[in-house]
């Protein structure tokens, strides 16, 4: 079975800072566009697979949810789609928001 590791907001925080690293958030739409990590992409199920055609395989992912749940699975699901070095974010975007709130957008395009 493929891998993922789960990570705390503040080593996901390290890591984003030494990138590169891809973020995928799987959150409803509405909720990505009121608040996300930035930088981070919109990953749902009418975009899935541009994105990992699009995607650096061997690049670090972290994969964003609400609170840290939902992206365990959407985790296992990349990793066994080809990511090698997978993260679930743990707390999530909640977590996320609470302690880097200046590292967040609003709005924006929808990757």
């Amino acid at each position: 079975m493929p891998e993922f590791t789960r990570i705390s907001v503040t080593d996901a925080n390290a890591l984003i800072e030494k990138g590169p690293v891809t973020i995928a958030d799987i959150r409803d739409e509405a909720s990505f566009n009121s608040g996300h990590i930035s930088n981070s992409q919109h990953l749902d199920n009418t975009n899935t697979q541009d994105f990992i055609d699009g995607s650096d395989l061997d690049q670090p992912l972290i994969v964003v949810c609400y609170h840290g749940n939902s992206s365990q699975p959407a985790s296992v699901f990349l990793a066994d789609r080809g990511f090698d070095d997978v993260y679930s974010l743990d707390g999530g975007f909640v977590e996320w928001a609470a302690t880097y709130p200046e590292k967040c957008s609003t709005g924006g395009a929808i990757e």
